[in-house]
């Protein structure tokens, strides 16, 4: 899905490396900044980008997920006219590839044989979905996008055939069905959770570690459904410790596995195992809020001893 999303992607803030060191112990090199496009305004918040690399619309916030925090895929169509998509059937077990072809068509960029970021902004507005929504992901997938708001013709057309669309309305009605399906199948969830990792990184750059925004940014989209109970308090981490640059591959996928193995009070957690030593710290940093929590409470506990 292109490389739109590379100007959204948020400063990482300095640290004095022995701050880095004592948080995170992994060696996270910092994650490159790029200039916004010429066609979206730079934006003053951060986190306001999603997977639009940084190109953002007004609309309204995901339920339950701060509007800063998470924008939209895709910027803003710059086109004059809206040409209504292709009157198609409702897709059947074969779909046809002169569709698919004229659908992707339809879309595609004018100067390159991609739909681009306009081209996917149109297609998700005749969706009716809004660009931010975890269908959107889910296509994605299903696509095997290799970049943020770039599909190929081979893309679009063989990830459309695998699940037996070749017209909008038939995306439309299939897409809930692979919701249901993420929610009930793990191998499959487990398969959009890895995909995640990857499409957020900036591949024409060889970026291998996702930098700790976007990281931030793409597990409350995937979590939309089977949010761990430590989630909040995993991300909340990550947000308080500014000094984390990047998530590498490996810490990205065990923490699927670190979130069902530890539960929602960590007592299960043994830093003696194969876990990174961003779990170790993560850990840490909880056990001492809790200590903290423990002593404000006992010395409240002495206060009214002493008052009454």
């Amino acid at each position: 899905m292109g490389n739109c999303l590379n100007c959204c992607k948020a400063p990482e803030h300095s640290a004095p490396d022995s701050a880095a060191q004592n948080c995170n112990k992994e060696e996270m090199p910092e994650a490159r900044l790029y200039p916004a496009p010429s066609h979206a305004p730079a934006s003053s918040a951060p986190l306001e980008t999603l997977l639009s690399n940084g190109n953002h619309l007004g609309t309204p916030p995901t339920e339950g997920v701060p509007a800063t925090t998470i924008s939209r895929f895709y910027p803003p169509s710059r086109r004059t006219t809206t040409r209504s998509a292709p009157a198609m059937g409702s897709g059947d077990s074969k779909p046809s590839d002169l569709k698919l072809n004229i659908l992707f068509d339809h879309y595609k960029d004018e100067n390159d044989e991609c739909i681009l970021a306009e081209g996917i902004d149109q297609f998700c507005k005749d969706l009716n979905i809004p660009p931010d929504d975890f269908k959107i992901l889910i296509l994605a997938w299903k696509l095997n996008a290799a970049q943020m708001c770039r599909f190929t013709r081979s893309e679009f057309v063989n990830g459309l055939k695998s699940i037996k669309c070749d017209s909008v309305k038939a995306i439309q009605n299939r897409l809930p069905e692979l919701v249901q399906e993420l929610e009930q199948n793990d191998e499959l969830y487990k398969d959009l959770y890895r995909f995640a990792f990857k499409f957020g990184l900036d591949v024409q750059s060889g970026q291998r570690i996702l930098p700790t925004s976007m990281a931030t940014i793409l597990w409350k989209l995937v979590f939309t459904v089977r949010e761990p109970p430590i989630l909040k308090r995993w991300l909340n981490f990550l947000e308080t410790h500014p000094m984390i640059r990047g998530v590498p591959k490996d810490t990205w996928n065990m923490f699927l596995n670190f979130a069902d193995h530890v539960g929602n009070d960590l007592s299960c957690y043994d830093d003696n195992e194969a876990w990174p030593s961003l779990f170790d710290d993560f850990v840490e940093y909880e056990n001492d809020q809790a200590n903290q929590n423990i002593s404000k409470d006992k010395e409240l506990e002495c206060d009214d001893f002493y008052i009454n």
